[in-house]
């Protein structure tokens, strides 16, 4: 059937309702289109009925000062408070406070992309060589767990032309400072919303988008939705979703056909990216009772806000400081997720446990006890996402502009891969590539009107 709209956004996350609620407010029709039975893609936001605070699932910091998220903060009264707190160490078996992002900032700050692009493994290796030296090797520890957590990458394959360009975007807007939503990352979610609910936008849930046929100045969209099948006919469309769903093969749940198929242009630069992996697991206490514990110089872990280690499973841990409520989140990147992922949701929570009590010295049965809930979400095993944010491989440079190239200017790319700044896997980097792909379709509005 024919659509009474000009655009078509197939994706409810952030990128989506950014570019939405751009052409929205320039006066053009749009339909939203989303896959899942919520609003947020992976932003996915609970409340803890014990305590009353957000428990986040998916995205959680906002990272440095990008006016594409804090200009929403401040327009609607939002509040954000900065990250504080002491970072601790497990090393040796023994906890003691550490300097672990400093220590990891002495290797970045020695990368450089004016060389052949190589894995970051490999530039370890030639640039930081360690034999003998205990403290060279304790860096160089530290700069890969930090690269397989921070950025969810696989160090044997991560780009370091990449890497670069992500720290020269994290300078630029104070990035190694982080902050939180007091009231989660639902309430920008919420924010979107309302907006869109006054500008008229639709937005339909349950609308799994199965193929896309297109050819200059038209799109027929069609899949299934609560109603049964579905198909609709735009001169516009924006794809949203994220790599994962883009890379997934012919027949997989999520996966998207195009007909014609995308030039092979598009599906090399889709093969040069990478979805990372991660599985996170937050742990809702009745009581903060790491608070009483002491690390090997007495110090006690009242204001923990990160603990890091070398476990196998969880090695990243970290509270909400400076807000003292009894939540602690294991975050289990790269290869650990790959260990976790696809396992029952009680034998990984069961495992975080088993990490928590190794670490903090706690027993089981005491952490049990104490705990009142368990929060978990496997995004590589979601069909609608298949991963949780991207990072490029070794010679993917120029990969994220043409992902992001309109075709025909018929079909539009937006999503956090498709940011061409520095800012991908993160939420401000993808309301960007939103408000970059609502330019674009008003472009070839006006010079089509």
């Amino acid at each position: 059937m024919k659509n009474q709209k000009d655009v078509v956004v197939i994706g409810a996350g952030a990128a989506g309702l950014a570019a939405a609620l751009q052409l929205s407010q320039v006066g053009a029709s749009v339909l939203i289109l989303e896959a899942r039975d919520r609003i947020g893609g992976r932003i996915f936001t609970l409340r803890d009925p014990l305590h009353g605070a957000p428990v986040e699932l998916g995205a959680e910091f906002i990272h440095g000062f990008s006016p594409a998220t804090w200009s929403l903060i401040q327009r609607n009264g939002l509040r954000a408070i900065e990250v504080e707190g002491d970072e601790w160490c497990v090393e040796d078996d023994s906890l003691c406070r550490c300097d672990f992002f400093s220590d990891v900032q002495k290797v970045l700050q020695k990368m450089n992309d004016r060389q052949p692009d190589e894995s970051f493994r490999s530039f370890l290796a030639r640039c930081c060589p360690e034999p003998g030296s205990s403290r060279q090797e304790r860096l160089n520890e530290r700069a890969i767990r930090y690269v397989s957590g921070f950025n969810a990458a696989d160090p044997g394959r991560v780009s370091v032309h990449w890497l670069v360009r992500d720290r020269r975007a994290v300078e630029k807007i104070e990035g190694d400072r982080s902050f939180r939503l007091v009231g989660g990352y639902q309430s920008l979610i919420e924010i979107f919303l309302g907006q869109l609910a006054d500008a008229g936008v639709t937005v339909q849930t349950s609308a799994v988008v199965e193929k896309i046929e297109w050819s200059d100045g038209r799109a027929v969209v069609s899949g299934r939705g609560k109603d049964g099948v579905f198909t609709i006919e735009v001169s516009r469309a924006l794809i949203t979703v994220p790599l994962g769903v883009l890379q997934s093969g012919p027949g997989s749940e999520g996966s998207i056909r195009f007909v014609p198929a995308l030039p092979n242009s598009k599906v090399e630069a889709l093969g040069k990216l990478e979805m990372g992996k991660v599985i996170r697991v937050v742990l809702v206490f009745r009581k903060r009772f790491w608070d009483g514990l002491k690390g090997e110089d007495s110090r006690t872990l009242e204001e923990m806000s990160f603990l890091l280690s070398r476990d196998d499973y969880f090695p990243t841990w970290w509270t909400l400081m400076p807000s003292k409520v009894p939540v602690i989140t294991g975050w289990a990147p790269a290869h650990s997720a790959e260990r976790l992922s696809g396992q029952a949701e009680a034998l990984v929570v069961e495992q975080a446990l088993r990490t928590l009590s190794k670490l903090l010295g706690i027993s089981m049965s005491d952490l049990e006890a104490w705990l009142a809930s368990a929060n978990f979400h496997d995004w590589q095993n979601d069909p609608f996402s298949r991963g949780a944010y991207s990072y490029a491989k070794v010679g993917a440079d120029g990969a994220q502009e043409v992902l992001a190239a309109p075709l025909a200017d018929t079909l539009f790319f937006a999503g956090e891969a498709t940011n061409l700044y520095g800012h991908d896997g993160t939420v401000h980097g993808a309301i960007e590539t939103g408000v970059r792909a609502a330019a674009e379709i008003l472009l070839g509005m006006e010079k089509a009107a």
